[in-house]
């Protein structure tokens, strides 16, 4: 792992239809093929690029669905053809990152992974890479499953956390923890209580552990999950691949590795936390989108602007402008609007609303409304 540790291997789930991000982000085209923070890469570049510090393209590994293999390839050139693992179908994470695991066993039996999703901004790559450093450094010594926990900046109610227990000790990661349990999206109270405490931290969903670890806990927690994935791995380098996966894959469970893996590990205090402060975000929403794009010099006071000649012309506003279109956007005495105008939808919204999108999402769906998802 570029000198941190041997046998490391990066593993980036690019897959979920970020449907509070609607209608930027659709089926065909995801969030994390999207540059949405304006930055000059799209989620998943800039994934690829903090991966590059952990392991090199041999042992780097995509797993996305098959109708976005196409674009993934393009928008990484450096990604090899056979690193790319295609799912005929979404069934969460816990399906996607077991079959890479696998893949990465046969190959490299004495390997470590780390899990990092396509679709989040990380702000400050090298305290990163730093982490995660640490973070491999416990799961393989341990052999328990390593999960970065965020440190809290405010009381979040749309994040999950973990409880963080004693400091273990452990040479070449001084701030692991171990974790007593992981906690679903809490109220408003209770995310109060979690934030200040000091002794909870968000769940961003990466996780670092032995390839062999979590296969282990794979067979034990979903064995038809296990068996389903073992059958696919069998016949991957044959000419029954697509046959075999095509009938196997739809009869697997679709389930979160957090569900399936973590939580029981953790309630059997096989989970370590090793705190991570290198400013996280998951992209959910276009509040999100909002705080991570901030108004730069040049660009119109109080609104942020995305997308290429995006034309502005705001008076008293202050909120977030995504164009795809060239079409003057005009903005007349508003507080953090949300405005996103793309060649078949347009979306008006408030930052306070941005968690609602997804129910403008389900009301297009039911109306049969398909062309647009």
């Amino acid at each position: 792992m570029g000198g941190m540790i041997e046998n490391f291997h990066a593993v980036i789930p690019a897959g979920g239809s970020g449907t509070r991000l609607w209608p930027v982000s659709r089926t065909a085209r995801p969030k994390f093929l999207h540059d949405i923070l304006g930055t000059g890469s799209t989620l998943l570049q800039s994934t690829w690029e903090r991966t590059v510090g952990l392991a090199a393209p041999q042992r780097t590994w995509v797993v996305t669905g098959r109708g976005h293999v196409d674009a993934v390839r393009e928008q990484l050139p450096d990604l090899l053809s056979d690193r790319v693992v295609a799912e005929p179908s979404p069934k969460d994470s816990a399906a996607a990152i077991g079959l890479a695991t696998m893949l990465i066993h046969r190959e490299d039996p004495d390997a470590v992974i780390g899990s990092f999703s396509a679709d989040h901004s990380i702000t400050n790559t090298g305290e990163f890479l730093s982490v995660v450093e640490q973070a491999a450094a416990a799961a393989a010594a341990t052999g328990d499953i390593v999960t970065i926990g965020i440190t809290p900046t405010y009381p979040a109610t749309s994040y999950g956390y973990i409880e963080t227990g004693d400091l273990l000790r452990i040479p070449d990661a001084p701030t692991a923890r171990r974790a007593a349990a992981f906690v679903e999206k809490p109220d408003a109270a209770t995310a109060r209580t979690y934030a200040y405490s000091g002794g909870y931290r968000w769940n961003a969903g990466m996780f670092i552990m032995r390839a062999a670890v979590l296969l282990e806990l794979l067979e034990e927690q979903a064995p038809a999950l296990h068996a389903g994935l073992t059958r696919i791995v069998d016949a991957w380098h044959t000419p029954d691949r697509d046959a075999v996966q095509s009938e196997v894959w739809p009869t697997l469970g679709k389930k979160a590795i957090d569900y399936v893996v973590a939580e029981p590990a953790a309630a059997a205090g096989r989970v370590i936390v090793v705190p991570g402060d290198f400013g996280w975000d998951d992209v959910g929403d276009f509040d999100s989108v909002a705080k991570l794009r901030q108004p730069v010099p040049g660009e119109v006071h109080g609104v942020s602007a995305i997308g290429e000649g995006v034309d502005v012309v705001d008076v008293e506003s202050r909120g977030v402008v995504i164009s795809e279109t060239g079409r003057l956007v005009a903005l007349v005495g508003v507080e953090d609007l949300v405005v996103v105008d793309t060649d078949d939808a347009v979306l008006v919204t408030s930052r306070a609303y941005a968690q609602q999108v997804k129910e403008v999402v389900a009301r297009v769906r039911e109306a049969g409304r398909d062309e647009l998802l």
